[in-house]
């Protein structure tokens, strides 16, 4: 039986792209990923998580990313609420990635506090039928997704450090990052709007404008 395990990275970063990562594995070869040590992303070190990525690549038999950059992500939230259409957005980026594996059962991450829910809209995208289980903190629960978020995180990982050696040191690239946020605010003081790699429509990032124009109305 194939395997599959989905997961994202950067669902909650105000810069650069949310990265949906998937791989296909023989059901005999899961006590690889095991042997391996693989387990959250969030919980390694980011060489470690290059080792293992570049292992976890050689054991699957495949492996497909989906990124969904801040405008997609921006252009769903305009037409309502966040959380709902950003759920949905990736519902459809994570049945993309199951079609491109083709699985017999696949084990994803879900993005919705409604676990059946998120595994209803996925099957919804899908042009064929296959076994989906979605779970809550299945990274920590299946090394298939494990896999799957060490993939992604990698993936993402590069395409921040690019952004980072042409646009300078912008932390981590969430809103709970303090650097992050003065990044925002540094780069409206000298452009009227942000770069195509945020999040435009994120609160955080709205808040910087609103403060902005705030502050250019009390100049005046």
């Amino acid at each position: 039986m194939l395997v599959a395990g989905v997961d994202d990275a950067g669902r909650g970063s105000i810069i650069g792209p949310l990265v949906i990562a998937g791989i296909l594995i023989d059901e005999n070869d899961l006590p690889k990923l095991v042997q391996l040590g693989v387990k959250d992303s969030k919980l390694l070190s980011p060489a470690r998580r290059e080792k293992l990525a570049a292992e976890v690549r050689q054991i699957a038999k495949k492996h497909a990313i989906v990124k969904l950059s801040p405008a997609e992500i921006d252009r769903v939230v305009e037409k309502g609420r966040k959380l709902h259409r950003l759920n949905w957005l990736e519902a459809q980026a994570m049945a993309k990635v199951i079609e491109l594996l083709k699985p017999d059962v696949a084990y994803v991450d879900a993005s919705d506090v409604l676990e059946e829910r998120f595994k209803k809209q996925i099957m919804e995208f899908l042009p064929f039928k296959v076994e989906i289980v979605s779970e809550h903190k299945a990274d920590r629960k299946y090394p298939v997704v494990s896999a799957a978020s060490i993939i992604a995180k990698v993936e993402r990982d590069r395409e921040i450090a690019e952004l980072r050696a042409k646009y300078g040191d912008f932390g981590c690239g969430y809103p709970t990052d303090p650097k992050t946020i003065e990044f925002l605010h540094r780069y409206l003081e000298t452009l009227t709007v942000y770069p195509e790699f945020v999040r435009k429509r994120w609160k955080p990032a709205k808040k910087v404008e609103r403060e902005k124009a705030s502050r250019q109305t009390r100049l005046v």
